[in-house]
């Protein structure tokens, strides 16, 4: 049914947007200056950027050779959803400002030309009103870079299809939109209103959808309800980015921003590792630390890292070297699942600069089978029942059945915290319930967990496997550690820098097992997990695991 919505609605538009009428109702008088001229301080991929000018356009996991002196075609064949959204979207542009010179800014220049040439009037995907927000956004942030030093013809070009693409996106926006892609549509809305001369409508639309959206997006305690540390820092971006256009404009910031400013910026420092990374939860990725880094100071929010998300549903649990992040949330709400994952529960755990334990994290295009093996519970470090997962992961994007009820508490004493946490995605299909405990010791070097499956009240369930994975950072090391009796029931955990970590359990068999790690890049790297396995019976079950640091090198 929804795949046949979308067709009918996509068929309407088609029929609203894309005949000569429309494009002639779109068009007006073009300016031919910015009137403010917003900052743009993010850095870009050099990489990347060189790349581009050797003709490998890489978006969302999928490289693309195209000529690279002439004009691309902006929907090559075989374009994946992700490769197209980023390629229309001009974020790029970054990539080869940061590259410099006169042949990087020539072939922005030509691509841009390029992308008139082939898009100028209405198309449902590069006019879809969150990529054209992220344009718009774009070639005005990045005027200086492509556009403010070439010729008449090519400016006049571009501040006219400009004109035409905020005109449109201020016909349909909000556009059933949500999220993270909402923010951009209202970003590009900003954007165009304040920076494109006598556009006064635009710019109270913006503020308007802003205001209505903020207070419903961005949670109590500064977690963005998509629950994506990725999402979470680039909405602040975008955040930031409204806030820089309002004082160029000399425009007073509404309240409503500058507090949620406020608030992401310790919720984002929340879901950083010591290594300068963000954890892998929900589809998020390591991301850059020098752009996490530039996001924090250019919010100039103060505020330590939150020890607690109770609203957004994490805990950060932090004592000596040793960090551990829980996810102890529900799944974001239908049509804010977009990226998200099976991972209740989850947990990851770092030593000093040192990832530990991990989930698998996701591809970057975010969709395919890719999608359904990195979202499913068995890529995180949690419990599974019979090889289920604990939300139904879609393959296209979101989730289907989920657990409804997830508890937490936190407990702190003398420097040692205890979280315990539960959720009943195991309830409907198999009447369990999964409960976790977790300690950290004071000194950080004493990590103990308890794992329990409990029949729900009045249910009687039948025997099932389950598996507890902790999958490891690529640079672990995994010794197994033989006891009298031939079997195994701890192994030895070597960090790069000599650390070891002896892990016990009791309980379960243990294994060592092959795993994937896809926290940065484009390629999985190959890892490998601790596993804990049984069989559960009608009465439930209980495994014990404790990671305590080697005192002596072993």
């Amino acid at each position: 049914m929804g795949d046949r919505n979308g067709r009918f609605r996509s068929g309407m538009a088609r029929l609203a947007y894309g005949n000569p009428l429309y494009a002639l109702m779109l068009g007006g008088k073009a300016p031919g200056a910015l009137a403010v001229i917003p900052p743009d301080p993010w850095p870009g991929d050099t990489d990347n950027g060189n790349a581009m000018l050797a003709g490998r356009m890489s978006f969302a996991g999928q490289p693309i050779m195209v000529d690279p002196n002439g004009a691309p075609n902006w929907r090559p064949q075989g374009a994946s959803h992700g490769w197209l959204r980023a390629a229309h979207g001009f974020e790029w542009l970054r990539d080869l400002r940061a590259v410099g010179g006169d042949t990087a800014r020539r072939r922005a220049r030509v691509l841009v030309w390029s992308w008139l040439d082939q898009n100028g009037g209405w198309h449902s995907q590069s006019w879809a009103p969150d990529v054209l927000g992220v344009r718009l956004a774009s070639w005005i942030g990045l005027h200086d870079f492509y556009c403010a030093s070439a010729d008449d013809e090519f400016r006049a070009r571009v501040f006219e299809s400009m004109a035409r693409q905020l005109r449109h996106l201020l016909r349909v926006a909000p556009a059933k939109l949500d999220g993270e892609r909402l923010i951009g549509a209202i970003k590009g809305l900003l954007y165009g209103g304040y920076c494109l001369p006598d556009q006064d409508k635009a710019a109270r639309e913006a503020l308007r959808l802003l205001d209505k959206e903020l207070p419903r997006q961005i949670l109590p305690d500064g977690g963005h309800v998509e629950r994506n540390p990725s999402i979470q820092m680039r909405v602040l971006r975008d955040l930031i980015d409204m806030r820089a256009v309002l004082r160029v404009a000399k425009e007073e910031v509404p309240e409503t921003l500058q507090h949620a400013i406020d608030r992401m910026t310790p919720a984002l420092r929340f879901f950083r590792h010591v290594d300068g990374g963000l954890a892998l939860f929900n589809g998020g990725r390591e991301e850059e630390p020098a752009l996490i880094d530039t996001v924090l100071a250019q919010a100039d929010a103060r505020g330590r890292p939150l020890k607690s998300a109770p609203h957004t549903g994490f805990e950060r649990l932090l004592a000596g070297r040793t960090l551990v992040l829980l996810d102890t949330g529900a799944p974001p709400p239908e049509g804010l699942d977009r990226t998200a994952h099976a991972g209740t529960l989850s947990m990851e755990v770092s030593v000093n600069k040192e990832r530990l334990i991990v989930n698998c994290g996701s591809h970057p295009s975010q969709r395919g089978p890719w999608r359904a093996a990195l979202a499913g519970s068995a890529a995180h470090s949690t419990m599974v029942v019979a090889d289920t997962n604990s939300s139904e992961v879609l393959e296209k994007g979101g989730l289907g059945r989920r657990p409804t009820n997830v508890s937490c508490e936190r407990q702190e004493s003398d420097g040692a915290m205890l979280v315990v946490a539960s959720h009943n995605g195991y309830s409907k299909g198999f009447g369990l319930l999964h409960r976790r405990r977790v300690y950290l010791a004071d000194n950080g070097e004493d990590l103990r967990g308890e794992d329990t499956l409990e029949p729900v009240i009045g249910a009687t369930p039948q025997p099932q496997p389950y598996a507890i994975r902790f999958h490891l950072h690529p640079n672990v090391q995994v010794v197994p550690v033989a006891q009298g009796n031939g079997g195994n029931d701890q192994v030895l955990l070597r960090l790069p820098s000599g650390n070891a970590w002896r892990m016990r359990v009791t309980g379960a068999v243990l294994e060592v097992a092959e795993s994937v790690y896809l926290g940065s890049g484009e390629e999985p790297r190959r890892t490998r997990q601790i596993m804990m396995q049984g069989q559960c019976g009608p009465e439930g079950l209980t495994v014990k695991w404790a990671l305590r640091r080697e005192r002596k090198a072993a």
